[in-house]
């Protein structure tokens, strides 16, 4: 009887196995997740480095366009000298030469003073009344070409000197076994210069070999 009621007798259920723990759980999910990241970084990174390569640098861009700005603002200042000294030298030049027009308005005048003197003989120079109007008119020719003096006009009496071409026009030849050949022996009229450049060029006969 005490086996059968043994045999009957039920069997003590096993015990289960430990459950994990929430906080196990959750350290392998993080490590899970956090491997998952690591390899979207890994995929991700060679695409990032694609992008990086197809877009310029912004300060390589900026020093490029400092450079740019700094050649034109050069090349601007350089145009602006030498506008003004261009604008200087033409004032310069425009003051210097101002006096030509009425130079040349005034050399017929100069001119007419010059043969009234050498139109009177020299015995009738010593005559009272000629006398005085003799000294008038050379007065009147010194102040003339005094004036023009101050202005930077100058006569040209080239008598004796090497026939020029930049400032002698020779109008005839005279044969002359004296002199070299080309040089000055007559001033049909006296030239005029006003600084370095030319207003009227001197009229003369030079000699030739006969």
């Amino acid at each position: 009887m005490s086996d059968e009621a043994e045999k009957k007798k039920p069997c003590a259920p096993e015990a289960p196995a430990p459950d994990t723990s929430e906080e196990e759980l959750e350290e392998a999910q993080i490590e899970q997740e956090a491997a998952a990241g690591a390899d979207v970084e890994e995929v991700s990174e060679p695409e990032e480095a694609e992008s990086d390569e197809g877009e310029p640098d912004p300060i390589t861009e900026l020093h490029q366009q400092v450079g740019e700005l700094k050649e034109a603002l050069l090349r601007a200042m350089a145009e602006t000298e030498n506008t003004r000294r261009r604008a200087q030298r033409e004032k310069e030049e425009a003051l210097k030469y101002a006096p030509g027009p009425l130079a040349k308005a005034l050399l017929p005048v100069a001119d007419n003073l010059r043969r009234a003197l050498e139109s009177v003989p020299e015995e009738a120079r010593k005559e009272g009344s000629l006398a005085t109007m003799i000294s008038g008119v050379e007065m009147t020719e010194k102040e003339l070409l005094s004036a023009f003096a101050k202005h930077g006009i100058e006569r040209i009496e080239p008598l004796g000197e090497k026939l020029d071409p930049n400032w002698h026009e020779a109008m005839f030849e005279v044969p002359d076994a004296e002199k070299p050949a080309g040089t000055v022996v007559q001033v049909v009229e006296a030239g005029y210069r006003l600084q370095d450049r030319l207003l009227r060029p001197a009229r003369v006969g030079v000699s030739r070999k006969p």
